[in-house]
């Protein structure tokens, strides 16, 4: 891989911070080292002594002595190393990456810090991007402001549908486009996999072996914004777009907000050195690092629990959601029969559902749902032309009781039923 066209000239100009690589020193050098390089706070002087954190199954733990240092003082930016050292394990053993020798792992502030700062790293100014559509409304957010011409790809019950990617590309660009300097063809396909937002469907594999090939033909980077892996809903979860990466063109995003704790903000990136480490350059001119005390709190536990103990809390997690999928289900078909369709999601928190006889959900919802307390997202928000209509919206089972989500849907089917009426008098 060449990786040049792929790092944009405001990306390519960073330089690694010398006080943040002194910083990373301080990490590797022998106790005996004396560290008088950078601004590092004496921690005598912090407030906190200690902190002890009781999980759910009454066990605790504890952070004192230089394990709460370590939590409440600066570090490298790539990442709090034993945090790092067992995130690239569990990489390793879930995804087998055939380039692991020349693969990074970077963890950042939630993964959507890290996909912002990816996009920061590649975009430029009315530069096309493939996106699936319908698309995470995040990051429609990241990108408009770059005024990015999209080349949208239609999805289906399957995800991104392969034969869509490749007539898009071909009725514009020639393979051989990327060779040239001064061609505008794509750099960057952003797909969402597994239980997509705001659809639920996942990509089977051997769509993903097609859809990477087409990345190959076009030389694209794939941004795999994976965060609802762990909730895929079938017994075997399908290998991710990182494991068939043989050429090193995937930069993966992994969150731990939907199985850990969305508030203690950790994701992390994996993929090839040479486009991981300018993202950790963003990373130190801005944030510097990722929480420490979030980083020490979860190397704690994963140490506390080993990654048998993780993968069983996230099969507990993903049963949960899976539930609460059955009863909104139920709760559709109860109430939406004839008013709407909807397919089965196969991961994540969300039900896509198209009203048969409202072409746009959107006035309907941000305009008359609270007086009927439902409120859902309106399917424009997920399209790469807000302006226009759009007959589809979000619901999400992961917050509330089976008793509210049959009531939220009692009360749509009334609202739905308002609106065809009220179309009907215009």
């Amino acid at each position: 891989m060449n990786y040049t066209r792929f790092i944009n000239g405001l990306s390519a100009a960073r330089k690694p911070s010398p006080i943040r690589e002194m910083t990373k020193l301080l990490t590797q050098g022998s106790p005996d080292l004396v560290f008088l390089a950078s601004g590092v706070p004496n921690p005598s002087m912090f407030p906190f002594q200690g902190a002890s954190v009781t999980l759910r199954d009454g066990s605790t733990i504890q952070l004192e002595g230089k394990t709460i240092n370590d939590a409440l003082q600066y570090g490298p930016t790539q990442g709090y190393g034993p945090l790092l050292a067992q995130l690239k394990e569990m990489q390793q053993k879930l995804h087998s990456p055939p380039c692991w020798t020349n693969t990074e792992v970077l963890i950042t502030n939630g993964s959507q810090d890290g996909l912002c700062k990816a996009f920061e790293m590649m975009m430029n100014l009315n530069d096309h991007v493939i996106v699936q559509e319908p698309v995470y409304a995040g990051t429609l957010a990241i990108l408009n402001p770059y005024k990015p011409q999209y080349v949208p790809v239609q999805c289906d019950a399957n995800g991104l549908i392969p034969e869509e990617l490749r007539r898009s590309l071909e009725s514009k660009w020639k393979s051989e486009d990327t060779q040239s300097s001064k061609s505008d063809v794509p750099k960057i396909l952003y797909v969402n996999p597994a239980g997509a937002n705001p659809t639920g469907v996942s990509i089977p594999l051997s769509r993903r072996k097609e859809i990477y090939q087409i990345a190959k033909d076009f030389d694209l980077i794939i941004f795999e914004d994976d965060p609802y892996y762990f909730l895929q809903f079938d017994k075997e979860r399908t290998p991710s777009f990182l494991s068939l990466d043989t050429d090193g063109r995937v930069i993966r995003f992994d969150s731990l907000s939907k199985v850990l704790s969305s508030g203690i903000r950790l994701g992390y990136v994996t993929g090839p050195r040479e486009l991981v480490e300018p993202i950790t350059y963003h990373m130190q001119v801005s944030v510097l690092h990722a929480s420490s005390l979030s980083q020490v709190l979860v190397s704690e536990l994963l140490k506390q629990w080993g990654q048998e103990g993780f993968l069983g809390h996230v099969d507990r997690v993903q049963k949960f959601y899976s539930q609460q999928r059955e009863i909104m289900l139920k709760a559709a078909e109860t109430h939406l029969t004839g008013l709407a369709e909807w397919n089965i999601p196969q991961g994540g928190m969300f039900l896509w559902i198209k009203c048969l006889e409202v072409s746009d959900t959107r006035p309907m919802i941000m305009d008359r749902a609270l007086k009927k307390d439902v409120i859902l997202l309106p399917g424009r928000e997920f399209m790469t032309d807000p302006s226009q209509p759009c007959p589809y919206m979000r619901a999400s089972f992961s917050l509330a009781s089976p008793e509210n989500i049959d009531r939220g849907f009692r009360n749509l089917a009334q609202l739905i039923r308002e609106e065809i009426e009220l179309t009907k008098k215009v």
